[in-house]
């Protein structure tokens, strides 16, 4: 039953999962936007999206503290390699109270914007 709950609560939020295209569409278009990278620092040498932070998701409480100090006013645009943790990070980030979270299916791995390295 408490499953069932938290998924419901979970999905008042605005946590979606975005194409390529809807993802960099919406955040060019977005004055409010910050891109969270939750891979492993590891993954981030490889390159990342411009203007990016990087937060492990794979810290564990550590990532939990500092997504806390994150403007929960903003909208988070969020990824990491293939997107399966980002869409974690975008249902933890629900949780504690950050709305807009979007998700970038297909990850990095995928991503034919602009890289910096």
């Amino acid at each position: 039953m408490l499953r069932i709950f938290i998924f419901a609560e979970l999905k008042l939020k605005n946590m979606a999962d975005l194409s390529q295209e809807e993802w960099a569409e919406q955040l060019k278009n977005d004055d409010n936007a910050f891109i969270l990278d939750v891979r492993t620092p590891e993954e981030v040498e490889e390159g990342y999206i411009p203007g990016a932070t990087n937060i492990d998701i794979y810290l564990g409480q550590e990532f939990m503290e500092e997504l806390g100090k994150l403007d929960k006013s903003k909208n988070y645009y969020v990824y990491c390699r293939s997107g399966a943790r980002s869409g974690q990070a975008c249902a933890l980030m629900n949780s504690i109270g950050i709305e807009n979270a979007y998700n970038l299916e297909g990850g990095f791995m995928n991503w034919e914007g602009e890289k910096a390295e």
